[in-house]
């Protein structure tokens, strides 16, 4: 018998099987169908349309010579900003030493799990690596029931009762709003209510709002306005500014706190040292604002909320089930409608049904159970941002700057998001 074994191949048993990130993985492949020569329509990776604003590139050109090694929990300066910006943004009073700044709020997670010996607490449908990451850590994972008629929002009473039974135990709740994926937010009062049932089981609350600045209304309010000892927030500038490959994240952490935000910086200390320094000089120029970044997202907003509204239109008439988006550029809709039809393809996943959509349309898009969800839950996720950003902005804030945006614009400004509407819905109709 042969007892020798390869140990090289001794792979840490939390990661064996789990997969790349579903997101960046249709991204890839949607890339690798598009360089042999296939039309695809990326409606996979949430990736901001819209360029940097031109005054933050000028930052970052300014302090491209930037070269030292930062502090740990990053530059002073940024760590200003942030904290002036959460105060405008939130009428909250935290200070710079609030601040712990990574290479991207992805990061950030992953080492608060590290950190901090808890359960983890999930909505359903979340964002494809909040579960993966704690599987990595080798945390419990508990998944919190929402449904398609509360737009897929966690109540308080549901949460209550997961805590209930052991209400001392260590955990995590993962609060993303506007929602990756589903394009919803909460009202006050839900938020409230939330807050009162964190309070009460001394939760930490980490309020991913990567999102806030793109809700389509300009209105986002965090939970740490009702739970501020015990909410941490998760910020960033790859969906509000464009700037996703910066890398470049951000936790605003109450003075409860503190001893979190210290361990942390001892595991980044030991992981990635600090942030970028040209990122982090840049980054002060976006979040100090200004007039430019104002009408930045004052169009931005515009323009997602009316292509949100029409992609929700054209979907809505196709037959799907889908609630109307408040902020972000995803949608949620379920296709359970058309199981018959698709069963008779040997259609009975999301994911096949995702590769049947992609190879017969060249549309691709994301399966629900990428996102939490059975096999079998004939759900997807789309992000509607296969369009010119920089084009679409320009348009909004010139022809269009005095008159509503409505479907003529779409048209104008976002043809591939309309010929994958056209496309989808000629598929689904051939079933």
């Amino acid at each position: 018998m042969d007892i020798k074994k390869d140990h090289r191949f001794a792979i840490n048993l939390n990661v064996r099987g789990i997969q790349p990130s579903s997101t960046l993985r249709i991204n890839e492949l949607s890339n690798q169908l598009r360089s042999e020569g296939k039309d695809i329509i990326k409606l996979g990776l949430g990736q901001s349309p819209f360029p940097v604003p031109e005054r933050v590139v000028d930052a970052l050109k300014e302090h491209a010579h930037e070269k030292d090694y930062l502090p740990v929990k990053g530059l002073k300066g940024l760590r200003e900003a942030i904290a002036g910006y959460i105060n405008r943004a939130e009428r909250m009073r935290c200070t710079w030493e609030d601040v712990l700044i990574g290479p991207g709020s992805k990061e950030l997670l992953f080492i608060l799990q590290l950190a901090y010996y808890g359960d983890l607490l999930i909505p359903r449908p979340s964002w494809v690596s909040y579960a993966p990451q704690a599987r990595i850590i080798g945390r419990s994972v508990h998944w919190l029931p929402t449904h398609a008629e509360n737009n897929w929002q966690l109540t308080a009473e549901e949460l209550d009762i997961i805590c209930r039974d052991d209400p001392s135990r260590p955990r995590i709740l993962i609060l993303n709003y506007p929602s990756n994926p589903t394009g919803c937010t909460y009202t006050d009062d839900q938020l409230l209510a939330i807050a009162n049932v964190a309070r009460k089981y001394n939760l930490i609350l980490l309020s991913d709002e990567i999102y806030g600045e793109v809700h389509f209304e300009g209105k986002h309010k965090s939970i740490a306005r009702y739970y501020p000892e015990g909410t941490i927030i998760s910020t960033g500038m790859s969906k509000w500014l464009g700037a996703g490959g910066w890398r470049l994240g951000a936790f605003i952490f109450p003075p409860e706190l503190r001893p979190l935000q210290d361990a942390m910086a001892i595991i980044a200390s030991e992981t990635f040292t600090s942030t970028a320094a040209p990122i982090q000089h840049a980054a002060i120029t976006a979040f100090d604002g200004g007039e430019d970044i104002d009408e930045y997202l004052k169009q931005s907003r515009r323009v997602l909320k009316v292509v949100g509204e029409y992609v929700y239109t054209r979907l809505s008439a196709m037959g799907a089930v889908v609630q109307k988006p408040e902020g972000a550029f995803y949608l949620f809709p379920d296709f359970s409608s058309f199981s018959d039809r698709l069963a008779r393809r040997d259609i009975k996943t999301a994911q096949a049904f995702c590769t049947a959509l992609l190879e017969d349309t060249g549309v691709a898009i994301l399966p629900s159970s990428d996102f939490g969800f059975v096999p079998d839950h004939l759900g997807a996720r789309l992000a509607f941002v296969d369009f010119d950003g920089t084009q679409a902005l320009a348009l909004a804030g010139g022809d269009y700057a005095e008159q509503a945006l409505g479907d003529d614009f779409v048209k104008q400004a976002c043809p591939r998001i309309v010929l994958a509407m056209d496309k989808m819905e000629k598929w689904l109709s051939s079933l």
